[in-house]
């Protein structure tokens, strides 16, 4: 399957869970606390698979040069000179008195 078409499948079970909800909140009332969150819920997945589906890639599957490149960082430590003269942020200055 093609990420389009994953795409709309949870959209069509997203709509069925909405229609199950509603048919719910009608037996239920949708006036618990527990209702409202379940309620809720279901918006916010609605609006999340919204913005998924804006940010999916146009040609349907995401590929390899789709990612972000990945940046090494090296387990050696920082050289001090860069830290001199920089204040460390809650111990307060290092001449001994607030600013």
């Amino acid at each position: 399957m093609s990420l389009q078409d994953d795409l709309s499948s949870v959209q069509r079970r997203l709509d069925d869970l909405n229609k199950a909800v509603a048919r719910l909140e009608q037996h239920v009332g949708s006036a618990s606390v527990d209702m409202r969150r379940v309620r809720a819920d279901t918006d916010h997945l609605r609006e999340d698979l919204a913005l998924l589906r804006q940010s999916a890639p146009l040609g349907g599957s995401a590929g390899a040069q789709d990612r972000p490149e990945m940046v090494t960082i090296p387990d050696a430590p920082y050289d001090r000179k860069l830290w001199s003269g920089a204040e460390d942020e809650g111990l307060g200055s290092p001449y001994g008195h607030a600013p």
